[in-house]
C-alpha cells in the first residue's frame, strides 16, 4: 500500500484523548472502517505519533443536502456532483489508545496531540502487529465513555487479527478473550456480550 492510498484525512481538532480528522466524501473506502487503527504525527521531527482506533464516522448535512432530501425527484448527476464536491468535510473521529517515539510502542495517552492540519494514515500490518502484542491499550477503550466500547474493542481485535499469519491468528484472539475476561470479570454480562463478537472462527 502506498502512501497516498493510505491517508484516512487531515485533523480538524485533537486533544490528547483523541482527535476528528476531516476528508472528501468521495474520499470514503476501506481505510475508514469502524475499529481501524491509525496515526498522526505528533511532532514535526516525525519521530513520534499518536496510534489511535476509529470508532464513528460522521456526515453532516448543509443547505443544499437538506434540499434535496425533501425533492421529489434528484437527477443522478445532481447526487453525484454533491457528493463529490460539496464543501462539508466528512469527519472521522478517533480514540487515542497509544503512542509511538522512535519506534518504541506505548500503550498510553500521547504526551501532546497532533496539530490541525497534520495528515492521518491507516496503520500498515506491521505496525497494527507490533502495536497489538500486548493488551494494555484495551483499559483506554473499555473506560472510554463517548464511544461504543464493547463494540470498538471487538471490531478493533477483529481488524488486528487480520495483520498475522493463519497460523497465529486463533492464539491472538484466544489471548486478548483470556485479558478481556481478567478485565471484566466483574460484569459477566457484557463480557460474555464482547467474547460473542471476538470469537475466532474454527
Amino acid at each position: 500500500m502506498d502512501g497516498t492510498s493510505s491517508i484516512v484525512g487531515r485533523i480538524l481538532r485533537a486533544s490528547t484523548t483523541g482527535f476528528d480528522c476531516g476528508t472528501r466524501s468521495n474520499r470514503i473506502d476501506d481505510n475508514h472502517n469502524f475499529g481501524a487503527f491509525v496515526k498522526v504525527p505528533i511532532s514535526d521531527s516525525q519521530d513520534a505519533c499518536a496510534i489511535g482506533l476509529i470508532y464513528a464516522i460522521r456526515i453532516d448535512d448543509d443547505p443544499l443536502a437538506r434540499e434535496l432530501v425533501m425533492a421529489a425527484n434528484v437527477d443522478n448527476s445532481t447526487l453525484l456532483d454533491q457528493r463529490d464536491n460539496r464543501m462539508v468535510p466528512v469527519e472521522v473521529c478517533v480514540i487515542n489508545v497509544g503512542y509511538c517515539y522512535n519506534g518504541a510502542m506505548f500503550h498510553s495517552l500521547p504526551p501532546r496531540p497532533p496539530l490541525s492540519l497534520s495528515e492521518v494514515m491507516l496503520c500498515d500490518a506491521g505496525e497494527v502487529y507490533d502495536f497489538t502484542q500486548r493488551c494494555d491499550y484495551f483499559r483506554l477503550v473499555l473506560s472510554a465513555s463517548e464511544v461504543p466500547c464493547d463494540e470498538l474493542i471487538a471490531a478493533a481485535l477483529r481488524y488486528a487479527s487480520y495483520a498475522y499469519p493463519d497460523a497465529e491468528r486463533y492464539d491472538f484472539l484466544v489471548k486478548c478473550g483470556r485479558q478481556l475476561a481478567n478485565l471484566l470479570a466483574n460484569d459477566l454480562k457484557r463480557l460474555s456480550h464482547v467474547l460473542t463478537l471476538i470469537r475466532p472462527e474454527m
